[in-house]
């Protein structure tokens, strides 16, 4: 299975099972709003949500010109990498993880910035509406997606 996967979807997977360690739960490719995808929404024990990109390499971070929009939908913001990746490219106020395909670690947590509760509480209820349509839709792959409701 690792064949089919992308490197920043390898790095989400090793980030997934590092944050799973400490009690939070995972969605890639998270949508918090139109015109955003979080390589990794992450919902911690407390109700904190981070967000994570994943970046492959020096390009995929140049390119990257929408990360400082996710900073509205998160508690903390971080940057996974791997052990290869020019850490001095990212800026100091955010977090970082190193990671790879199994596992990895927050070397620098991502400044708190706590989301206002009423953002929080959509925030938790599309998160758990997306993590339940993502589990019908893989035991049932023709049952059909739920309109957008923005």
């Amino acid at each position: 299975m690792s064949d089919l996967l992308q490197p920043g979807q390898l790095l989400a997977r090793g980030v997934s099972r590092h944050l799973r360690s400490l009690g939070f739960v995972s969605i890639e490719e998270f949508v918090p709003a139109r015109g955003l995808r979080a390589d990794l929404m992450a919902l911690g024990p407390k109700g904190e949500f981070w967000i994570v990109e994943c970046k492959s390499g020096r390009a995929d971070f140049q390119s990257d010109s929408k990360w400082q929009g996710y900073l509205a939908w998160c508690d903390r913001f971080f940057w996974a990498v791997d052990t290869a990746f020019p850490t001095d490219l990212l800026p100091e106020d955010s977090g970082l993880i190193i990671a790879d395909a199994y596992d990895g670690e927050i070397l620098r947590m991502g400044v708190e910035d706590r989301l206002p509760p009423a953002r929080r509480k959509k925030m938790l209820q599309k998160f758990a509406s997306d993590a339940a349509a993502r589990l019908q839709r893989l035991r049932d792959p023709k049952w059909p997606a739920l309109p957008d409701p923005d």
